[in-house]
């Protein structure tokens, strides 16, 4: 009886244990299939398993990715970075595009989560890494880059202030290259001004304060231009660029990998034809990359910083040494032009150029063709004598406003707004051609307060 029960037990007990076992089994082979899936998930969410791919007008198929060798062109604003990307634009297998505005903001907020640690925990808790926020941020600038304009064979985007996060972007996409254009400080800083080209943090009545915020700028900048490596952050010098536009574009294309073209020489005859080079109705610079490169802006702030800050420049704006310029240099010295240069310069100085037609009735209004007018500058307080000696000339007084006035042979026209700058003129510029006012063929001025152009 009780061999009998021992064996009932036992029996038992086997079933039971043969029952959790398959039990056990079954879970253990749910789970794996699960895991399975998660792992698979998360594949198909890796960045570098995804591809954009777009059709250009032929209907060829680019397919991008972070694995690309995207151009990156940025720098403190007035450094050159339109001039840079249109060239770069030019080139047939090439393409920037106007400012996205929208990259430097994403960069500038990723930065600020990842500085407050509060914040940071916040994301953290509620399962947003910084591998989470990395892809988001790849897959976001890829997708902005790559479609705001046509596709080309390479991409580059051009926001200046974009590589004060050169670092993190060299991490984001491993293959990309960056071009760090650098440029005399006092000129980009008059140039800030003049042409009241709104930056945050920059005080634009004072010529100190915008010397001293655009050095802390590009220290930024070159620092990690440094840290990125020769390999991948090439610096590139604005005054080299305009005087040697050849030699520069050949190390830069060698540097990028880009098989050379002559039409990065040419840029300005690209404007607006298909594949070639895009310009915004709006940027403060298109009115300039219209010209061909020439050296029209490398000196206008001569005569322009208070001697105060002239005297303090070194302080001031400690990075200008820094960077191989002489900060007590007035004039200074950059070197001489290319004879290409030499010709561009006299050509936009007659006004030789033309307005792209997709650009007109944009900046007809400040860009006015001059090929038949003498360019008379004056200061502002010499003004009010010179028209009253020219009582018959009727001037649109409104700020802002430019009007044309032609009588017989008089042709007169005043731009009211002194943010409208005409080449050659440095202060309110006014354009006249008129018997017995001035005959600037024999550099014979109006008065000592007029001189011809």
């Amino acid at each position: 009886m009780r061999v009998t029960m021992r064996r009932v037990l036992l029996a038992l007990g086997l079933a039971l244990a043969l029952a959790l076992s398959l039990h056990l089994g079954q879970q253990a082979l749910q789970c794996r299939q699960l895991l399975g899936r998660a792992r698979g998930w998360r594949g198909l969410m890796r960045p570098e398993q995804e591809e954009l791919v777009m059709l250009d007008a032929s209907r060829v198929e680019y397919r991008y990715s972070k694995e690309m060798p995207l151009i990156f062109v940025g720098g403190v604003p007035r450094s050159g970075t339109t001039l840079m990307r249109a060239m770069l634009d030019a080139h047939p297998e090439v393409r920037c595009g106007e400012e996205t505005r929208i990259i430097p903001r994403v960069l500038a907020m990723r930065q600020a989560w990842s500085r407050s640690g509060r914040e940071k925990l916040r994301l953290d808790e509620a399962g947003v890494t910084d591998q989470v926020l990395d892809a988001a941020m790849q897959a976001f600038i890829l997708e902005v880059i790559a479609k705001h304009g046509e596709p080309a064979r390479f991409l580059c985007n051009k926001d200046p202030f974009t590589l004060k996060s050169s670092l993190y972007l060299s991490r984001l996409f491993p293959n990309a290259k960056f071009l760090l254009m650098v440029r005399d400080g006092r000129a980009s800083v008059h140039s800030m001004i003049t042409r009241k080209v709104t930056i945050a943090g920059f005080d634009l009545s004072s010529y100190r304060d915008c010397l001293s915020k655009w050095s802390k700028a590009i220290e930024v900048m070159h620092a990690q231009c440094l840290q990125v490596g020769r390999a991948r952050c090439l610096p590139v010098y604005y005054e080299q660029l305009v005087l040697h536009p050849k030699r520069s574009m050949q190390a830069i294309m060698r540097f990028l990998g880009i098989a050379w073209s002559d039409a990065v020489l040419h840029h300005e005859e690209l404007i607006g034809k298909p594949g070639g080079v895009s310009l915004s109705k709006i940027e403060r610079s298109t009115d300039q990359v219209i010209k061909p490169v020439n050296m029209e802006a490398l000196t206008k702030w001569l005569g322009h910083i208070p001697p105060d800050v002239l005297q303090d420049m070194g302080h001031i704006a400690p990075m200008l040494a820094r960077l191989g310029y002489d900060p007590y240099a007035n004039p200074p010295k950059y070197g001489s032009p290319d004879p290409l240069v030499v010709n561009n310069t006299h050509r936009v100085l007659k006004g030789d150029f033309k307005t792209p037609a997709n650009l007109k009735g944009h900046l007809q209004e400040w860009l006015l063709p001059v090929e038949t007018l003498h360019i008379i500058s004056m200061e502002r307080h010499h003004l009010d004598s010179f028209l009253a000696s020219n009582s018959e000339s009727r001037i649109a007084s409104k700020p802002g406003y430019l009007k044309p006035l032609s009588r017989g042979r008089k042709i007169l026209l005043l731009f009211t707004d002194e943010s409208l700058r005409f080449p050659g003129a440095n202060f309110l510029p006014v354009a006249v051609k008129r018997r017995g006012i001035a005959d600037c063929d024999s550099g014979e001025p109006l008065s000592k307060h007029i001189a011809c152009y």
